[in-house]
């Protein structure tokens, strides 16, 4: 119910909203999340795990973007848009990795890892690289599959949930 009311706030404070649906924006936040994947993996090259971190997370999250868009859904909330992951595509596994990026995106941007942690930090980098990298694929494949009677579908279930 938490959830569900969230997401109404965002809905009642315009930062949810039914728009046209575009091929063309979804594109262009494909190509990003496909910048941002290739930049994380040129950070964790070069020791900079926790801008790979970022990097792996911003990756993940257009390629959200660029699904929400393609059915005709902006959400200006990152929290808001990984829930109707969950809510509108039942994506369990791919809520949880979104959700898991996210945490660990926050905690590396916003938190000083110790000299002790670096090593830690340098495997989860290298996990969330191969995980936005999967998380990309699947992505791809569920917007390619995508059909007009499935993105109508998915457009009343979002208004119904209101």
């Amino acid at each position: 119910m938490k959830k569900q009311n969230f997401l109404k706030k965002l809905k009642r404070e315009g930062k949810m909203e039914v728009v046209e649906t575009s091929k063309e924006i979804c594109s262009s936040y494909l190509e990003k999340a496909e910048n941002c994947h290739r930049s994380a993996k040129i950070l964790l090259e070069n020791d900079l795990y926790e801008n790979s971190i970022s990097m792996s997370y911003y990756a993940m999250y257009n390629c959200l973007t660029a699904l929400l868009f393609r059915i005709g859904i902006k959400c200006e909330n990152h929290s808001g848009s990984i829930l109707l992951l969950k809510a509108l595509f039942g994506r369990e596994e791919l809520f949880k990795i979104i959700s898991e990026a996210k945490k660990e995106r926050i905690d590396k941007q916003y938190y000083v890892t110790s000299i002790e942690g670096l090593e830690m930090t340098a495997e989860s980098a290298e996990e969330m690289v191969e995980s936005a990298e999967d998380f990309i694929v699947k992505m791809k494949l569920i917007i390619k599959n995508l059909n007009s009677e499935e993105i109508e579908n998915f457009r009343v279930t979002f208004e119904d949930m209101f």
